[in-house]
């Protein structure tokens, strides 16, 4: 039946990419924000806005009052988002329970791919390759009884079974190790989704991290291309590439039936993300787990192929078939992107981070020729640490992938954000890489080069500001800053309006 509201249970980018997608097909939109979020720009994207009850993620987290929200507002639709409630099963049954079209999966698919040990189970049934590991979650015994059927040499991995975005992951490479990995993982895993159950599984060591972006109807699954995620930190994304570069077509074409097969196996009928480690030093690969729900990085799908994916997942929810949508085969993928994230961190020598946070002096975003920037700052903007460390995504598209690369870079390096640390010299250092932009980077590129990384990001100066050095301490830029400010200060105020709104329905100003 058609979507006429949509209630965006999400914040930040993505709800404004939300946002932006229903607003085109003629959709009525209601964003929601927490007491302490009020003056986040997704709240003046939608038509409407309305305060929840709860501070910080928990606001977000609260089923009965997203639920409580969308009625009030006469909503027959909710978009989850990534992240927050987007792969939650209770989430999916209430809103059916509420006569409100969830827009992802149905709850039967969010059981079955939000327990990583289960979804492992799914994949040795549909003859998808899987990596030694235990059998679902293990305790601790459980754990060291698989680590000693390793091969001498081999490392293991443990791994939360609910959630993803790296929380709750521990390498062990030795025996004396496993008690305190498995206590720090389930420690992170039930902080981060609630659920301290872990597995494990044999680590492949020079592994790629490519996934398979599928969509599916009542007549079937299809695959919509492939992405290269290697550049991680920490298990953490940060950089992507689509289509995946040097994949043989014969893999690329054994990866994309494996996701459809698996994704087939539920009769999956929306978007969905099959995530992969491929050896990469061979023609290998393993099932490591499935994305029910919208990725961060679907911006670069949606470059290369053309499709945009978030109205593609908005009239499948409708009941509207891949066919009629235009989906009736697999779409070509045409040249290459790349997507940086620009979050607010530092890289430590370690390999891991130092997150920043503060008020944005400067916040002037890039464009030009196949640039594209999705982000939620503005200068003035309060950022908070309640939240994730995600600001903007720039996504640079070309030809070749030198081309992408050298074009990311470029946008990158343009990027005018003051009074906060971000990791913008770090992607520019990594989009510099050759292995980088080779695409032959695995995923433990960034913590066994850390170090050198971080010497490369040093050299790098913001492109805005190396062509006349004196003018940042000027009275000109003074009043540039000052000038931002007060462009955005009539957005403050309206804004501030809204966060004391209590809950009522208001206008978000357009």
């Amino acid at each position: 039946m058609p979507i006429t509201h949509i209630l965006i249970a999400n914040r930040g980018e993505i709800a404004i990419r939300i946002a932006r997608a229903a607003g085109e097909l003629g959709i009525a939109t209601t964003a929601v924000f927490t007491p302490d979020d009020g003056a986040s720009l997704h709240v003046k994207s939608a038509d409407h806005a309305v305060q929840l009850t709860g501070s910080g993620a928990a606001g977000y987290l609260n089923i009965d009052d997203v639920i409580a929200v969308a009625k009030s507002a006469g909503c027959d639709a909710i978009h989850p988002g990534y992240g927050f409630l987007s792969e939650s099963a209770a989430f999916a049954r209430a809103c059916a329970a509420a006569q409100i079209t969830f827009i992802g999966p149905s709850p039967e698919a969010l059981d079955a791919f939000g327990d990583k040990a289960q979804a492992r189970a799914l994949a040795l049934s549909a003859g998808v390759p899987v990596l030694a590991g235990t059998d679902g979650a293990a305790d601790l015994e459980g754990v060291q009884a698989f680590y000693a059927t390793l091969r001498t040499g081999d490392a293991m991995i443990i791994k939360a079974v609910s959630g993803g975005g790296g929380r709750g992951v521990r390498i062990v490479r030795d025996a004396g190790g496993i008690p305190e990995a498995y206590a720090a993982a389930g420690r992170e895993a039930l902080a981060a989704f609630g659920d301290a159950r872990v597995y494990a599984e044999r680590l492949m060591e020079r592994a790629r991290h490519i996934e398979v972006q599928v969509a599916g109807d009542k007549q079937g699954v299809l695959a919509l291309g492939d992405r290269d995620c290697s550049v991680q930190r920490r298990h953490q994304k940060i950089l992507e590439i689509a289509p995946a570069p040097n994949l043989s077509d014969a893999l690329r074409a054994r990866l994309a039936a494996a996701a459809v097969n698996l994704a087939a196996s539920v009769r999956y009928q929306t978007l969905g993300t099959v995530e992969f480690l491929v050896d990469a030093d061979g023609e290998d690969f393993a099932f490591i787990e499935a994305n029910a729900r919208l990725q961060v990085e679907h911006t670069i799908t949606e470059e290369v192929t053309g499709v945009d994916l978030v109205q593609t997942q908005i009239r499948l929810a409708a009941g509207e078939t891949l066919a009629a949508i235009g989906l009736a085969a697999s779409p070509a993928s045409r040249g290459y992107a790349v997507q940086a994230r620009v979050n607010l961190e530092t890289l430590n020598p370690d390999g891991g981070v130092t997150p920043s946070g503060g008020r944005l002096a400067a916040y002037e975003a890039p464009s030009g020729p196949g640039v594209r920037v999705d982000g939620y700052g503005y200068a003035g903007y309060l950022t908070s640490p309640n939240y994730d460390s995600l600001l903007a995504k720039v996504i640079g598209h070309a030809p070749t992938l030198a081309a992408a690369a050298a074009r990311t870079a470029r946008a990158v390096s343009e990027f005018r954000i003051e009074g906060v640390d971000t990791n913008a010299n770090l992607l520019r250092a990594l989009l510099a890489d050759p292995a980088v932009i080779a695409g032959q980077a695995t995923t433990r590129y960034i913590d066994a080069n850390a170090p050198a990384l971080i010497a490369a990001a040093a050299d790098f100066v913001p492109r805005a500001f190396a062509a006349a050095p004196a003018v940042a301490s000027s009275a000109r830029a003074h009043d540039h800053v000052e000038g931002a400010y007060a462009v955005f200060a009539p957005l403050q105020a309206t804004v501030g309006v809204i966060a004391v709104a209590e809950g009522d329905l208001v206008r978000a100003g357009q």
